[in-house]
C-alpha cells in the first residue's frame, strides 16, 4: 500500500510539473518538464533525505539516551534500527524521512532533548517511527523536493515575456502567464497538504500503539504547540515544514490560513488521543 501511494503521488506531482512546463514554454518546455520530473523522482528517493538532514545541520548520533529510547522503540514496532540524528536548534520537534524503513532517519532539534521528559521524548520518537513503519516519510521528502521546484518555475513565470509565451501557448500567453504565476505555488500547496494531515493523525495513533500510553504523546503535543506559537526554527522552510511533527512556521500564520496548514490542529489531534484513552 506504501509503494502504490508513492508511485501516485510521484505521477500526481510529474503531471503539474509538465503542465507547468507547457504554461511557460508551450510543448517544448513540457517535454523538458518531463525530463526534468524523471531526474527529479530519482533524486527524491535516493537523495532527499540527505538533502533534507544537510538543511538542518543534523549531526548523527550513535550512542547515548536518545539512540537507546530510539533502539527500544523501533523493536517494540517491529522495525529496523534507523539512524538517529539531533538537529542545533533550541525550537522543540522532530521529523522522519528515508526512502523506506530499512534506510530511514529520525531526528530531533536539542531543544526537543532539552525541554522534555522522557516519556514525552518517547511518544515523540514513537510519532516519527510511526511514519517510517507506513512509508510516510518517501511520499514527504518527494513532496518537499516537487513543491520547492514549481514554486521555482513559478517565479521564473515572472520573467517570462508575455508575447513569447503566447507565440508557444497560442494566443493565451497573458493568461498562462497569469496561471503560472498564482496556480503553481498553490498547487504545491495543496500536494503538501494532501500527504500530511491525515498522515499526522494515524502516526499519533500509530505512537500511541507503539507506547501503549497515548498521554505521553499528549503531554509532547501541549509543549510543541506552546513552542511553535511563539517561536520559529531559525532554517525552517515551507517545502521542509510538512516533514515536522508540529508545523516550525506556525507562528507567522495568520489565522484565516489554517484552512491550507500542512497539518491538522493540534486541539483535534489531542482530542483523538484522548478519546484512545477513554475507550
Amino acid at each position: 500500500m506504501g509503494n502504490m501511494k508513492t508511485f501516485f503521488l510521484m505521477l500526481v506531482l510529474a503531471l503539474i510539473f509538465m503542465f507547468c512546463g507547457n504554461l511557460i514554454a508551450g510543448r517544448g518546455g513540457m517535454i523538458a518538464a518531463f525530463w526534468m520530473a524523471v531526474v527529479m523522482n530519482f533524486f527524491s528517493y535516493f537523495f532527499s533525505d540527505k538533502m533534507v538532514l544537510n538543511h538542518y545541520q543534523a549531526t548523527p548520533v550513535k550512542s547515548g539516551r536518545l539512540f537507546d529510547m530510539v533502539k527500544n522503540l523501533a523493536m517494540k514496532a517491529g522495525l529496523p534500527m534507523p539512524k538517529v540524528y539531533t538537529i542545533p536548534e533550541n525550537v522543540p520537534n522532530a521529523f522522519a524521512t528515508g526512502r523506506n524503513p530499512t534506510h530511514a532517519a529520525v531526528a530531533v532539534t536539542q531543544g526537543l532533548l532539552d525541554l522534555m521528559n522522557d516519556d514525552e521524548i518517547e511518544g515523540v520518537l514513537a510519532h516519527e517511527l510511526s511514519h517510517i513503519k507506513h512509508y510516510d516519510i518517501l511520499t514527504s521528502s518527494i513532496a518537499m523536493v516537487f513543491a520547492g521546484a514549481i514554486s521555482m518555475l513559478a517565479n521564473m513565470a515572472r520573467y517570462q515575456n508575455p508575447s513569447r509565451m503566447r507565440a508557444k501557448n497560442q494566443g493565451a500567453g497573458g493568461i498562462s502567464l497569469l496561471l503560472a504565476m498564482v496556480l503553481m505555488p498553490l498547487a504545491a500547496g495543496v500536494v503538501r497538504l494532501a500527504v500530511s494531515r491525515t498522515r499526522e493523525f494515524e502516526a499519533d495513533a500509530g505512537s500511541a500503539r507503539i507506547t501503549g500510553e497515548p498521554q505521553k504523546l499528549i503531554s509532547a503535543l501541549k509543549k510543541l504547540d506552546s513552542y511553535a506559537k511563539t517561536s520559529i526554527m531559525k532554517r525552517a522552510t515551507n517545502q521542509t515544514a510538512h516533514m515536522f511533527i508540529i508545523n516550525p512556521l506556525t507562528g507567522l500564520k495568520a489565522d484565516f490560513s489554517s484552512l491550507f496548514s500542512t497539518h491538522p490542529s493540534t486541539a483535534d489531534r489531542i482530542s483523538r488521543l484522548s478519546q484512545m484513552i477513554r475507550n
